[in-house]
């Protein structure tokens, strides 16, 4: 039998951290989106489907099955079903932003709901398809349905925040509890999983790659994957400020102009008058 579950605390906390990292940048980027058009909308869906779907969704999913191991035998993956299972996420999410995001109504958050969450439980299964090891992996049907619900719930309460939120802190407390909804997937999908002794007997390591392999070249993406979103997201918030008079911490005092009486004398060159002098008053053409 599979060991299912991690033997301790670290790798689940690692990958829920990740998971709530990767909501929050999405929905932060989604907020963007909503006020875009045009190509710049384009674009902040763009990050909005990688920060969701590769660091919030696949990440997370990866990094838990660091904590996955079988008793007998080692585990390998298979670098294309990985990939694969790496982009699923990220395209299914892209459509289904632009789709919440595009096109408003309960019908369409539902049904991008319900796409997502087959796009999650195909990242899922199709990760775990990618486990190379000597023995016969099996599912239990109880536990694919119901992680496949909450798939689902977990997929439409995402677009539904893509749609509505834009605070900060609103933000941040969705993401907490999105990313305990994508963790719950994985660990609920993984409670159904059991493996049979193979049928032959076989000799050295199954084909395939080492999980410490893979694990470095994610943990560099991740890693400019967070530093260009955060960067994006400061810069975006320094040119709404500077947009937005209304957001900024101090607003700079208007310049006043003194405003001289019909009979009291006022400077040409004066400091307080900021008035622009006419376009024929030129300090070389006066007449002295």
């Amino acid at each position: 039998m599979a060991d299912l579950l991690p033997q301790d605390w670290l790798t689940p906390a690692i990958a829920y951290t990740v998971s709530a990292i990767g909501s929050f940048l999405g929905l932060s980027f989604a907020s963007r989106a909503r006020r875009a058009s045009g190509l710049f909308r384009l674009q902040w869906l763009a990050l909005a489907s990688l920060a969701l779907g590769g660091m919030g969704v696949w990440s997370m999913h990866f990094i838990a099955m660091l904590g996955y191991s079988v008793p007998g035998t080692v585990i390998r993956y298979d670098a294309l079903l990985t990939v694969i299972s790496g982009l699923v996420p990220i395209l299914v999410m892209g459509a289904a932003l632009y789709l919440v995001i595009r096109f408003r109504g309960a019908v369409r958050l539902l049904s991008g709901g319900v796409l997502l969450g087959l796009g999650i439980v195909s990242m899922h299964y199709t990760g775990m398809a990618s486990m190379n090891l000597h023995g016969d992996l099996h599912h239990d049907p109880v536990p694919v349905a119901v992680s496949a619900v909450i798939a689902v719930f977990a997929a439409t309460a995402v677009l539904w925040g893509a749609r509505r939120l834009s605070h900060y802190g609103a933000i941040a407390l969705a993401s907490l509890l999105l990313a305990l909804t994508i963790t719950a997937v994985h660990y609920t999908g993984m409670s159904g999983v059991y493996v049979t002794e193979p049928h032959v007997e076989t000799v050295g390591p199954p084909d395939g790659l080492k999980a410490l392999d893979l694990l470095l070249p994610m943990i560099i993406g991740l890693f400019v994957l967070l530093l260009i979103c955060s960067l994006l997201l400061l810069l975006s918030d320094s040119e709404d400020e500077s947009r937005d008079p209304a957001r900024r911490g101090s607003r700079e005092p208007e310049p006043t102009t003194a405003a001289a009486s019909p009979g009291e004398y006022a400077p040409r060159h004066s400091a307080v008058n900021t008035t622009t002098p006419p376009a024929t008053d030129d300090v070389w053409s006066r007449t002295r």
